[in-house]
């Protein structure tokens, strides 16, 4: 924690979930005298409140309360690494660091090379896949 400000972290609704292999729950953060608590401060936290590896767990969906002082969000912790590249989103693995993100065309130029092998008829449609040249 970098702040001085304590920060308090409240758990409710909380369910092991066997088939996913995770416990679940919602987050109730407490942290007057401060804007928030990063991600990364809550999951050392959580870690150390539920012995588990940090790495395993998973904050998202947090949500300040109008007037400042408390966060409200979700939160799970896997029992291994395996379970969690099976059940966690594309999105929140990138995010962890357990997934790459695959770059692929803007949606304009799927868009555009679609359009221009629509105009190529008995002709490999290969050839619409490149760029018109500019003059």
């Amino acid at each position: 924690m970098a702040d001085a400000a304590p920060v308090t972290l409240r758990t409710r609704k909380f369910i092991t979930n066997r088939l996913l292999a995770r416990r679940q729950f919602i987050v109730d953060v407490l942290h007057p005298g401060r804007a928030n608590v990063s991600k990364a401060d809550l999951s050392e936290k959580l870690a150390a409140l539920y012995k588990a590896d940090k790495n395993r767990v998973v904050t998202f969906g947090l949500r300040t309360h109008f007037g400042g002082g408390r966060s409200t969000g979700f939160a799970l912790i896997y029992d291994d690494e395996a379970s969690q590249k099976k059940f966690e989103p594309k999105h929140r693995l990138i995010r962890a660091g357990l997934a790459t993100k695959t770059e692929k065309a803007s949606r304009k130029l799927r868009k555009e090379r679609k359009n221009r092998a629509k105009k190529f008829r008995g002709t490999k449609k290969s050839k619409a896949s490149e760029a018109p040249k500019k003059k």
